[in-house]
């Protein structure tokens, strides 16, 4: 489980069939073989650990679904090690499961902030709500203006400083993923003939 606020952008030193090594510092503090990172907010698990880097592993199904196949060495990755029970929790819950690939199809400077806007795979978008959440390239970040498969969001200058969002622009690919409450909550409705779960019934107990 991650909370969506990178700690470190990385960059990929070498990949070699399914192996991907992956530059990094601040990361590598406590990291063991066999823990769990975010790279550019999918979850992997590291399968080596050199003084300064880490390797991972990708499957076939992980390469398909992410944006993971396009790295090539020197490029920039966004960082983040599972989070820890009982540390301060910010952010939102992110599994690090990406749910599909979408696409930065215009970036607005307003000074030093930034509005983003994506368009999303339907895996993403049927769960796009106002004021929610979502996970673009591991980063946590709110929903502007949902409609149909587009949306925006705002960029505050610390996580542009931070990510490798204050690189990308129109046109690039982006790893999604959507609020992990929402599709249980999403998949629950719409089973709730088979479930007993109803929007009806969460609304009269206060959860919708």
């Amino acid at each position: 489980m991650f909370t969506g606020l990178i700690e470190e952008v990385g960059a990929v030193a070498r990949r070699s069939g399914a192996e991907i090594e992956i530059l990094a510092d601040f990361v590598l503090e406590g990291l063991v073989l066999g823990d769990s990172v975010a790279i550019d907010g999918a979850c992997m698990t590291v399968a080596a650990l050199k003084p300064k880097s880490f390797v991972v592993q990708v499957s076939p199904e992980s390469f398909e679904k992410t944006t993971l196949g396009r790295l090539q060495p020197g490029h920039a990755v966004n960082l983040e090690r599972a989070m820890m029970a009982g540390g301060r929790f910010g952010g939102h819950f992110v599994q690090g499961h990406v749910d599909g690939v979408g696409k930065i199809e215009g970036r607005t400077d307003q000074g030093d902030f930034a509005m983003f806007h994506f368009r999303a795979p339907d895996a993403v978008a049927k769960y796009l709500v106002p004021k929610g959440s979502v996970t673009i390239d591991g980063i946590s970040l709110t929903v502007v203006n949902p409609e149909k498969d587009r949306f925006s969001v705002a960029v505050i200058p610390a996580t542009l400083a931070k990510t490798t969002l204050s690189t990308k622009g129109a046109g690039e690919p982006v790893n999604m993923e959507a609020d992990m409450i929402g599709k249980h909550l999403y998949h629950y409705i719409n089973r709730g003939a088979s479930t007993g779960v109803t929007l009806d019934l969460l609304t009269k107990h206060g959860y919708a």
